[in-house]
């Protein structure tokens, strides 16, 4: 079968695992388990384990699919690490550098337009106290710009001069500054280091020219409304493409908050946090990276936690460490990890070629980062069939505990660990799983992400197009089904539960 029947068998022959029916409570309480789904081959090709139609390359591309013994399309290490494509270290993508740079992508955020005054970059930017949805109907009250929390993306060109118009719109000073830049000390806003506060209501005017390229960002110079989340991106795009040349860009801003059960309101004078976001919302609300297979990535990931570091884990692949928040980095430096450390304020940049398809974790691997509204492990939520709802029908009387420690919880030591209380309703998972780029993953794979956690999907062209490109129905499992049937075992694979449709 030629790969363009393939993939039409693909976009005609429907659902590879019907799923009907609506999400109850799926993180509140117990779901009966059910058999499993067979998979749904009509119309498909019976292809054997690590048989299928190769991919192809796209119309009129002049580079490679393999470069000394790395592959663009399957996981392999090449021939040499001394290899300048070695793990796919200089491998290119398949954008030009003719083209210019990638666009770049920050999930969830807008971009600050500008417009030009006399040669100038003018952008309006106004510090002002919002809310954003953590969640789907988690409204946190936070601090951000232009009504974002973390503020619109700003993009400009090596060589621009920019002039940026800042209003206060807080109940309180603030500054601005140009976190890694190198400009005059004036318009630095290290607070009156530099400059006197900007009142509330008053405008003051930040000018000067970007000589610098790479991962910037711009945050308030106030330590606690920087806990609050004042801070965005400022990316410097080089007037020279790096080489290689990618396919994407993506920004993902880490954050953590302290917001109490009973409050929306984080609490910056805390030393320990709750809630985790990316780009402003956390786990499973975060946006996944949707690439096509083969693609070169960059992801440039931002920590601005008040007080925490974080280990960035992706699965699937290996990356090259190409840049900091102070420059890129030269090719000799590069690191191949696929778990790297970011300290808070600084900018990491991550480059990786998506030869693997799959729904692949991206996240924090702090075990308490790997969660959201953290509680703690006492009381009923750690019983199995128990719930907290004896306690809330009467307050005034507290109905007995059982303290005798003999339920089958505690035969191991350390009682269950699973985190309780976090219910999620159908209509709030509805929102999370009917947006496109989370469509046609494995049913129920909105329970595997938590907090600072978001997914890397990597998938064929044909999938590609479906799902991002087009408008049409794309059943639940649909795609990992078919990635699993083109590039694992689907005899020996486990499609999912019945009745899980977004």
């Amino acid at each position: 079968m030629s790969n363009t029947e393939d993939r039409r068998r693909f976009l005609t022959a429907g659902s590879l695992a019907a799923a009907t029916g609506v999400v109850g409570n799926l993180l509140g309480r117990n779901v009966q388990a059910q058999e499993p789904m067979p998979m749904d081959m009509k119309g498909m090709s019976s292809h054997q384990h690590g048989e299928h139609t190769p991919p192809q390359m796209p119309a009129g591309s002049d580079v490679q699919a393999e470069y000394d013994g790395y592959s663009r399309f399957k996981p392999s290490r090449g021939n040499d690490p001394n290899s300048d494509y070695y793990l796919g270290k200089m491998m290119p993508g398949f954008r030009p550098a003719s083209d210019g740079p990638a666009p770049f992508e920050a999930s969830d955020l807008d971009k600050l337009p500008y417009k030009m005054v006399g040669g100038v970059k003018e952008f309006q930017l106004v510090p002002m106290a919002v809310k954003r949805e953590f969640l789907p109907g988690y409204e946190m009250n936070v601090y951000g710009y232009n009504g974002s929390m973390p503020g619109p993306t700003i993009e400009v060109t090596q060589g621009d001069r920019v002039r940026f118009v800042v209003t206060n719109e807080l109940p309180e000073d603030t500054y601005v500054h140009w976190h890694g830049l190198e400009l005059p000390v004036q318009w630095d806003g290290a607070s009156e280091l530099c400059q006197e506060p900007i009142k509330p209501g008053e405008t003051f005017v930040y000018e000067f020219d970007v000589h610098e390229e790479g991962t910037f960002f711009y945050h308030s110079h106030v330590p606690m409304q920087e806990a609050f989340g004042m801070v965005g991106w400022f990316i410097v795009h080089p007037k020279k493409v790096f080489d290689p040349p990618v396919d994407r860009d993506f920004g993902l801003i880490f954050q953590n908050f302290f917001i109490d059960s009973s409050q929306t309101i984080a609490d910056s004078w805390k030393m320990d946090w709750n809630w985790h976001t990316i780009n402003g919302r956390s786990g499973p609300y975060t946006t996944p990276l949707v690439v096509k297979h083969g693609e070169r990535v960059r992801v440039r990931i931002m920590n601005f936690a008040p007080m925490q570091h974080h280990p960035v884990h992706l699965h699937g692949h290996t990356f090259w460490l190409t840049g900091r928040e102070g420059a890129r980095t030269p090719y000799s430096a590069w690191i191949p990890r696929n778990t790297e450390l970011i300290g808070i304020a600084q900018a990491t940049d991550f480059e990786f070629i998506a030869n693997n398809p799959g729904d692949w974790m991206f996240h924090c691997h702090m075990v308490h980062h790997m969660m959201n509204h953290m509680t703690e492990q006492v009381g009923p939520r750690m019983r199995q069939g128990v719930s907290v709802d004896q306690y809330l029908a009467n307050l005034d009387s507290r109905p007995p505990v059982d303290a005798t420690r003999q339920g089958p919880g505690f035969d191991t030591p350390g009682y269950p660990q699973e985190m309780k209380g976090m219910n999620m309703s159908p209509s709030m998972m509805e929102k999370i799983g009917s947006r496109r780029a989370m469509m046609g993953m494995r049913p129920m794979a909105e329970m595997a992400v938590m907090g600072l956690m978001t997914t890397l999907r990597v998938m064929p062209e044909d999938l590609y197009h479906k799902v991002m490109e087009t408008d049409q129905e794309v059943e639940p499992g649909e795609v990992f089904n078919e990635i699993v049937r083109r590039f694992g075992d689907p005899a020996k694979y486990n499609p999912g539960m019945k009745g899980m449709k977004m």
